[in-house]
């Protein structure tokens, strides 16, 4: 690399100062010197003078330079994070092509919505609801109640992150990002996302039945009961893991499809 970094500065110099050379061997005309007439032509008349411009004959039209509203640029445009905290890694902003999810992009993918920061206090925040619904008598109460409320729903979401945007989607080779439709009206918009539990686009682009969100959420669920209190009522408990995590899953579905929305109408893309 080096030696075609000095090849091509000795080439661009050696050019500069060939046409430097080459120009002071031009001869200049005298200062108030009268410039020559042009030659004449062959058969022995002079050259005709150009006529002058109509300065009665109208300007031609300057050329339209279409401009782009840095608006228009940020339509359906997905941020990493939604007001600097929340993630949101899997949207993909509206009417953009990708490659398809690789094995390690769907690991890394599942890893980054497990142990973000946001994740520790989203989890916190449902320990604290559990907790105060009891709604499992045998973790207690007081602070060693809520450490335990925490670690089972931690590694409920972890579990949950890794089967249905890894593992499962690694199998059936599905892709596990959300895809912004970002146009069309409040309920059509709505009902694209929420449908999105259900569909969902293969690596090669095409739409098929969301098995790593069905599936997977189920297969999170019931490796669940591997670690919770056997004395609960495993089917019932089993049952609503797995569709709290759907109905999760749908909501962040809606606020992915309308955060650019928002962004841009509430906090004019400060976020």
């Amino acid at each position: 690399m080096r030696a075609i970094r000095s090849f091509c500065i000795v080439f661009v110099l050696g050019g500069v100062f060939t046409i430097s050379q080459v120009r002071a061997q031009e001869p200049a005309s005298p200062a108030g010197q009268t410039p020559q007439k042009p030659a004449p032509l062959a058969d022995g008349s002079s050259r005709p003078e150009p006529k002058p411009a109509d300065p009665n004959l109208p300007e031609p039209p300057a050329p339209k330079i279409q401009t782009l509203n840095p608006n228009d640029t940020m339509e359906g445009k997905q941020p990493k994070r939604i007001l600097y905290i929340i993630p949101n890694y899997r949207a993909v902003s509206a009417n953009t092509k990708l490659p398809p999810d690789t094995l390690k992009t769907k690991f890394w993918l599942a890893t980054q919505d497990s142990f973000d920061y946001s994740n520790f206090i989203f989890v916190g925040m449902l320990s604290g609801i559990a907790l105060a619904e009891n709604s499992q008598p045998t973790f207690g109460h007081g602070g060693a109640g809520y450490g335990r409320y925490y670690w089972h729903i931690f590694a409920d979401t972890g579990i949950g992150n890794y089967m249905t945007e890894a593992i499962v989607p690694t199998l059936t080779r599905e892709d596990p990002r959300y895809y912004t439709l970002g146009s069309g009206g409040f309920f059509k918009r709505t009902g694209y996302a929420v449908s999105r539990l259900f569909i969902t686009r293969t690596d090669a682009g095409h739409n098929t039945f969301n098995i790593s969100e069905i599936v997977g959420n189920g297969a999170a669920a019931g490796i669940g009961n591997a670690y919770y209190p056997a004395q609960s009522n495993t089917w019932v408990k089993t049952y609503q893991r797995w569709g709290t995590q759907i109905a999760l899953d749908g909501v962040f579905n809606i606020a992915k499809e309308f955060w650019p929305d928002i962004n841009k109408s509430i906090f004019h893309q400060k976020y």
